[in-house]
């Protein structure tokens, strides 16, 4: 399969390209800058060099031995993998989606399959959950304020006509080179084991590496997923208590770990409890 990686660079991106790269199909990834395009193609991962809200990196493809404009490889492409992050990004994930509707309507022949649009938004669309247990299928009535917008471009993309809309939640991802825990690191680090939240919090995670796996997995059968939204995190939920107590322990940090007054909700991604009963059989198909 053609892939087109939004966001190949990133934190979840990057590992989700390379490995649809290990797993054999044809990946193209959207770079920034040209150390970034080098980074890419060093893993195999076809470099398009511009960002995701302008057309301005469109005359560059051709020194990427593509001899089409970016719209044009929609036309040979079969999917579409949308991890973008950081800016606007409410009004960017609205505004690609968007896009490449537009594109699937000028560029591809009317008798081609859908394209298929893999969306990833977040477990904390559920809201505030510590006396629920949530699933994929689980109603969302009461997301947090900063994902507020998240459940209606969910809908946008699983409801759409025009592709073969999928939606993959994350919990919290861990691994690699930074995480939502790099602050919890750092602080033990220079002596303290602090975190924003209270007692008795419990984390659905999932290493970037293992969701990486995901992706190539939905890609593989995205056929079949079309309006199908995943919640996506190991089984058995990681307690924050437990955590940090083994952080401080191995760390040498002084003192016992403290909780802190929360400054942003995001810090409530850590009480989402979704079953992964779907991802677990998704994995075996």
């Amino acid at each position: 399969m053609k892939v087109l990686v939004l966001g190949a660079t990133g934190f979840i991106g990057f590992p989700a390209a390379q490995a649809l790269v290990r797993a054999g199909h044809t990946v193209y990834g959207l770079a920034r800058t040209e150390a970034k395009a080098k980074t890419l193609a060093a893993e195999e991962i076809i470099p398009v060099l511009g960002d995701v809200d302008s057309d301005n990196w469109i005359p560059l493809i051709a020194k990427l031995d593509v001899t089409v404009p970016f719209h044009s490889i929609l036309i040979g492409c079969d999917l579409i993998l949308e991890a973008v992050g950081g800016g606007e990004i409410a009004t960017q994930a609205r505004a690609t989606f968007e896009r490449v509707v537009k594109a699937v309507a000028d560029l591809r022949p009317a008798d081609a399959p859908l394209l298929s649009y893999i969306y990833t938004s977040g477990v904390w669309v559920h809201g505030d959950s510590r006396t629920e247990v949530v699933t994929d299928t689980t109603p969302i009535v009461r997301p947090l304020s900063p994902v507020a917008w998240r459940p209606a471009v969910e809908q946008l993309v699983a409801r759409s006509a025009a592709v073969n809309g999928i939606v993959v939640r994350p919990g919290s991802v861990y691994g690699r080179s930074a995480s939502l825990l790099a602050m919890l690191f750092r602080r033990a680090s220079q002596g303290r084991v602090t975190w924003p939240g209270t007692p008795g919090g419990r984390y659905p995670v999932v290493h970037t590496d293992d969701l990486a796996d995901l992706y190539v997995r939905v890609t593989e059968k995205a056929s079949l997923l079309g309006g199908k939204i995943f919640d996506v995190a190991t089984p058995n939920l990681v307690s924050v208590d437990e955590l940090l107590q083994r952080v401080g322990e191995l760390s040498g940090a002084k003192g016992p770990y403290e909780y802190t007054r929360p400054t942003n909700e995001f810090v409530f991604i850590i009480l989402r409890t979704p079953s992964q009963d779907r991802h677990k059989r998704l994995v075996f198909i």
